[in-house]
């Protein structure tokens, strides 16, 4: 199968582009995450996917654009869907490319993170497959979650310590974890 693997960083996609592989899939990559936060962070993973383009001599496809003000401006005063947001985007994006590319199907990394909603990841990629008329594949990579970090630390990869958005970011600095923090009352959209 031809798979199009959206990147959310090396990190996190080195795992699922090596057991893809071993499947025998061929699988090309497409970086498009435009609300990392800031934008020397932003710098910081592209040029690690960049890094692993000509380690893992992986073709890829970037689509550079840096929209923090659109993630802004989509995102304030509904926080707790942020998530939604974000995965809807690069989900849409990715399968858009995937249709113009004739890809038998389409994935990404973020299936990789134990920090990230698998189930709405799923629901959205689907979705945005069904509309584009190219099938979302489904994987739970955390299954590879210790094998990913030795790959990464062997390859030399940036290793970011948060999601990416500038929301992720304030929360790493106040020590809370996105998933436990939905439950926080703080986080909740008042009614």
């Amino acid at each position: 199968m031809r798979v199009l693997l959206h990147i959310c960083c090396a990190n996190c996609a080195v795992f699922p582009l090596t057991l893809l592989r071993e499947r025998g899939d061929e699988v090309y990559g497409f970086f498009f995450n435009p609300n990392i936060h800031p934008f020397l962070e932003y710098q910081k993973r592209m040029e690690a996917v960049v890094s692993m383009e000509k380690k893992f001599s992986l073709p890829v496809i970037y689509r550079d654009e840096y929209r923090l003000d659109e993630f802004l401006r989509n995102t304030v005063f509904r926080e707790a869907l942020r998530c939604r947001y974000c995965y809807h985007t690069r989900l849409k994006a990715t399968a858009q490319v995937a249709k113009r590319g004739h890809f038998d199907a389409f994935t990404s990394s973020l299936l990789y993170s134990k920090q990230q909603q698998h189930a709405l990841i799923a629901e959205i990629g689907e979705s945005v497959g069904r509309e584009r008329g190219v099938p979302f594949l489904y994987e739970d990579f955390r299954k590879g979650w210790k094998k990913g970090i030795t790959l990464s630390q062997d390859a030399g990869f940036y290793r970011q310590q948060y999601c990416g958005c500038i929301y992720s970011e304030r929360d790493r600095f106040l020590g809370r974890n996105r998933l436990s923090s939905r439950k926080n009352k703080k986080d909740t959209p008042a009614s």
